[in-house]
């Protein structure tokens, strides 16, 4: 009678010959799932085994469903001395699982349908943006402080600079951007219009943060404060957006735009500042070459930022897009080439 090995995760078991297979199947010792090794090395599963020998085992019940409920024990379908608040606050899973996914929930509750229920949804995705985003560029130079100041500051500065200030009104590019206009000069309406004073904007408060700094900042930790600036500007500048622009759209272009600015163009924001943000860590790091520098960390980014308000969701505005995504992954994986250019 042949004989056979059961694999599972790499352990090997038996061999078994095939009555005592049926038997362990049927015992639940052995899965019709496992793997059965045969004697000359060829392999398969143990339901093919079976099959093949016009096998059909029954697996034993360890009696009635209430008698199965009742063997795994009222404490572990309800563990209340685990579930308290003392042991799940020590949890960071569970602490990051519940607020990623109860938190806006929470915030409709208790907001109710206001200016800040947009606002506390807008939070929300921010927040996430801002988990993803410290798991990808943290340093050990991010401060937790430090973040949350630049998410803030920089609505405060939009605040000011567009609500109480209205600096766009006295800048001649914006006059460009009309729907009669050309590409052309809504191109150049939308690079040294709204690129380059959103791009300013943003880069600000992280120019201050690294100016001020008590320690040379490596380019990731001011990508990431980067990131964090765009965001806080991106979700801002959503929240105007759904509760002026987009009331006014119809049923489908109002519900794509909220989505729209609550996930993608908080996330493009985000991108544009982190390229500026990652050329001004080197106009501090070689300050000799600082204006230049300077020049570059609000160029590159105002021109995408430009290119692609100028067409929008278009295919060749969803290419700039990406390019910007490219750019700054490009940047970070060249520093080092950089730097050595710089030193030059």
């Amino acid at each position: 009678m042949s004989l056979y090995r059961i694999e599972r995760d790499g352990v090997f078991h038996g061999p078994y010959d095939i009555n005592a297979i049926k038997f362990y199947v049927q015992e639940g010792n052995i899965l019709i799932q496992d793997k059965v090794v045969y004697e000359n090395g060829g392999k398969s599963s143990v339901r093919v085994l079976l099959k093949t020998q016009g096998i059909k085992p029954r697996i034993k019940h360890n009696g009635n469903i209430l008698k199965q409920i009742q063997s795994f024990g009222l404490n572990l379908l309800f563990p209340k001395d685990s579930i308290s608040i003392k042991t799940l606050k020590s949890d960071q899973k569970f602490l990051i699982i519940a607020l990623v996914g109860l938190l806006p929930a929470f915030l409709i509750r208790f907001t109710g349908a206001s200016v800040f229920t947009f606002y506390a949804i807008a939070l929300y995705f921010s927040l996430v943006w801002g988990l993803f985003f410290y798991s990808v560029f943290k340093t050990d130079q991010v401060s937790s402080k430090k973040t949350i100041a630049i998410f803030f500051s920089v609505q405060i500065l939009i605040f000011i600079s567009v609500y109480l200030i209205n600096i766009p009104s006295f800048n001649p590019f914006y006059s460009l951007i009309n729907e009669n206009n050309s590409i052309f000069s809504k191109l150049i309406g939308y690079v040294l219009g709204v690129g380059l004073f959103e791009e300013f904007i943003k880069l600000l408060p992280v120019y201050l943060l690294v100016r001020y700094s008590d320690e040379p900042l490596l380019p990731q930790t001011v990508v990431f404060y980067g990131l964090i600036s765009g965001i806080g500007f991106g979700v801002f500048e959503g929240v105007t957006y759904q509760l002026g622009v987009n009331t006014e759209l119809d049923y489908n272009n109002s519900f794509f735009m909220n989505i729209a600015r609550l996930t993608s163009l908080p996330f493009l924001h985000a991108i544009w500042s982190g390229i500026s943000s990652y050329f001004i860590s080197f106009a501090f790091l070689y300050p000799t070459n600082r204006f230049a520098i300077i020049l570059i960390s609000i160029s590159i980014p105002a021109l995408l930022h430009g290119l692609y308000d100028t067409f929008t969701w278009s295919l060749i505005g969803l290419f700039f897009s990406y390019l910007g995504v490219a750019l700054l992954v490009i940047y970070l994986k060249n520093a080092k080439k950089f730097q050595q250019k710089i030193i030059k």
